[in-house]
């Protein structure tokens, strides 16, 4: 059997061991870049080839908790299931223990989850990576990716598609000898466009990108951070897209 056959069953081994489901499932990332630093900041490229579609009705990025998000990289019907069996996840986690789910504990708990679903004969992988951010009371900023097979781990700053190797690439020169970016939110997320703008040899406008953060400034206008998962606005994403242009 093939991976490149017809596949009769479900869940299809290799000689070799290898999951061909978990293996296709991985092939189905679009582009992805997220970076932790200072301010965590996760960004998705939002180009939609169909110019009919409401860019408003399609997007990667999910809040799972008043302090954790996450950017979906894959199957948007998938990303949406898995989204919301985190938000269940994470909903239950703090009616159990008066709590917010930490960032880490949710990670290993999805990664659980996309492993058996590569046992069950029944079932088949979702198609998505999973890269969750948060900023830990504790801990301090959290950056974390589950892949379909159920591999997670925490990083400096991760990337997820098909040009995920040149981002972690980039990523490594930057943030070399370092233990996490520097800078404000707004440097975290200029360093997030550059890396993706860099990689796909594009310059982005502010409709065709999403971008998430936590610890940016309070809502409230006070001094401070503010440790909520949030998402940018066009107008917000536009200004450092200007930022950066007068950089350049």
């Amino acid at each position: 059997m093939s991976s490149s056959g017809i596949d009769r069953h479900i869940t299809i081994f290799s000689e070799q061991g290898r999951l061909y489901q978990v293996e296709e499932g991985s092939r189905g990332y679009p582009e992805l870049l997220s970076s932790a630093a200072q301010n965590p900041g996760a960004e998705a490229d939002a180009g939609y080839q169909d110019k009919l579609i409401d860019p408003s009705s399609v997007s990667h990025l999910f809040q799972i908790s008043p302090s954790v998000g996450c950017v979906m990289t894959g199957s948007i019907a998938d990303a949406r299931a898995f989204a919301q069996r985190a938000q269940g996840e994470a909903a239950e986690f703090r009616y159990k223990y008066g709590y917010e789910m930490p960032c880490d504990v949710l990670a290993k708990r999805l990664a659980n989850i996309s492993q058996v679903y590569t046992q069950r004969a029944y079932m088949r992988p979702y198609g998505v990576a999973t890269t969750l951010i948060s900023l830990d009371s504790e801990f301090g900023p959290q950056l974390f990716k589950c892949d379909p097979a159920g591999y997670y781990v925490g990083y400096k700053g991760t990337a997820a598609g098909p040009k995920q190797q040149e981002a972690i690439n980039h990523l490594e020169k930057k943030l070399k000898n370092k233990d996490r970016a520097e800078g404000t939110w707004e440097d975290v997320v200029e360093l997030a466009i550059t890396t993706l703008s860099t990689v796909l040899s594009m310059d982005f406008k502010k409709g065709e990108i999403e971008i998430g953060i936590v610890g940016g400034p309070r809502r409230d206008g006070k001094e401070g951070t503010d440790p909520g998962f949030r998402t940018l606005t066009e107008d917000e994403i536009d200004d450092r897209l200007q930022a950066i242009a007068e950089k350049d």
